[in-house]
C-alpha cells in the first residue's frame, strides 16, 4: 500500500504595509524644505503679518496698537479709494485685450513656411524684458503734448494732439496702451507653444471637408488653445491687478499732474499711505483687500474653467 505524498501547505504571508523607511521620507522633507521655507517666508508670513497689523495702528517712530476695524472704516470712506478701484479694474479690462492680440499675431508667426520667425518673436519679447521703468520713461515723452512724437505724426494729418498722460480722459487709457505692448510678447510665446502642440489632422480634416479659415480657427484651434488662454488669463489679472511701475512714471505726482487721480491704481493708492503719509495701518489694510480681490477673482476664474477650457 503507497502513501500519497501531500505537498507542503503554502505558506501565507501578510502583506508588508507599503511604509517607505524613515531615512528615505527624511530625504523628501530635505527636497521639499527650501520651496517650503521660502513659501512660508515670502508669501505666507507677509500675508498673516499683513492681516494681523491691518487691525492696528502705527505710531510715527515704531510700535502699533489694536484699534479693530477702524483702518477698514477709513479705507472704505476714502473717495479715493473707490476712484482707484474703479481704475485697477479698468487696468485689469485693458490688460485682458493683451490675450487676443497676442493671439492673432501668433496665428501670424504659426504659419507654415514663414521665415524669420525667431526674429519676430524677439522683437515681440524685448518690451516684456525691459524694466518698466524705461519703458514708461520712453512713453512718457512720446505721450508728450508739446514735442511728443505722437503729437507730431498726428499733425501730419491736421489731427490735434493732447497731453496725453496729463487730460484726466486719456491718461488711464495712454497707460493701458503701453500695459498693452509691454505684455504682448510674453502671451505671443506661450500661445505658439499652444498652438504647435495642436494636432494638424484636427485642421487638415476640416480643411478638406470645406471649411473655412475662420471657420478652422474658431473651432477647432481656439478650443484646444483654451488651456493656454485660461493659463494666460488668470497670470494677467493678478499682474494687472497688481499694476504700479507704469503708473507711477507716467502719471507724476498729484502736484503736478492734474490727470493723477484718474489713473491711481490701489498699489499706487497703497505706496502714498505707506511711505508717503506714512499711515501703515491704513496702507494694510489696503493691500489685504487687493489680495483679497486677487483672490476671489482667481477663484471665479478656476470655476469658470470647466465651461469653456477643453483638455485633450
Amino acid at each position: 500500500m503507497t502513501q500519497l505524498a501531500t505537498a507542503p501547505a503554502a505558506r501565507v504571508e501578510r502583506p508588508v504595509p507599503a511604509r517607505a523607511p524613515r531615512r528615505r521620507q527624511h530625504s523628501a522633507y530635505l527636497f521639499i524644505a527650501p520651496v517650503g521655507l521660502g513659501l512660508g517666508l515670502l508669501y505666507l508670513y507677509p500675508a498673516v503679518s499683513t492681516f494681523v497689523l491691518s487691525f492696528t495702528e502705527w505710531g510715527p517712530f515704531g510700535g502699533h496698537t489694536f484699534t479693530g476695524f477702524t483702518n477698514y472704516l477709513t479705507v472704505f470712506r476714502f473717495e479715493t479709494f473707490w476712484t482707484a478701484l474703479g481704475n485697477t479694474l479698468l487696468y485689469m479690462v485693458i490688460g485682458l485685450l493683451t490675450l487676443p492680440v497676442a493671439i492673432f499675431f501668433a496665428v501670424l508667426l504659426n504659419r507654415d513656411g514663414l521665415r524669420g520667425v525667431t526674429v519676430y518673436r524677439t522683437l515681440f519679447f524685448i518690451p516684456f524684458v525691459t524694466l518698466p521703468v524705461a519703458s514708461g520713461m520712453v512713453w512718457r515723452w512720446l505721450y508728450n503734448g508739446d514735442f511728443g512724437l505722437i503729437n507730431q505724426f498726428l499733425s501730419v494729418f491736421g489731427i490735434p494732439g493732447t497731453y496725453w498722460v496729463s487730460n484726466p480722459a486719456t491718461a488711464l487709457f495712454a497707460i493701458g496702451v503701453v500695459q498693452v505692448w509691454s505684455q504682448v510678447g510674453y502671451y505671443l510665446v506661450i500661445f505658439i507653444a499652444g498652438l504647435k502642440a495642436i494636432p494638424k489632422e484636427y485642421t487638415e480634416a476640416a480643411e478638406i471637408d470645406g471649411a473655412s479659415a475662420f471657420r478652422r480657427f474658431w473651432h477647432i484651434t481656439l478650443p484646444l488653445l483654451s488651456p493656454s488662454i485660461f493659463f494666460c488669463t488668470v497670470i494677467n489679472v493678478i499682474a494687472t491687478l497688481q499694476i504700479f511701475d507704469l503708473v507711477y512714471v507716467m502719471s507724476a505726482s498729484p502736484t503736478v499732474n492734474p490727470a493723477f487721480a484718474s489713473s491711481q491704481s490701489i498699489v499706487q493708492l497703497f505706496y502714498e499711505k505707506a511711505f508717503v503719509e506714512s499711515d501703515k495701518g491704513t496702507a494694510t489694510a489696503l493691500a489685504f483687500l487687493l489680495m483679497l480681490l486677487i483672490a476671489a477673482l482667481t477663484f471665479v476664474q478656476f470655476r469658470l474653467q470647466r465651461r469653456w477650457v477643453n483638455y485633450v
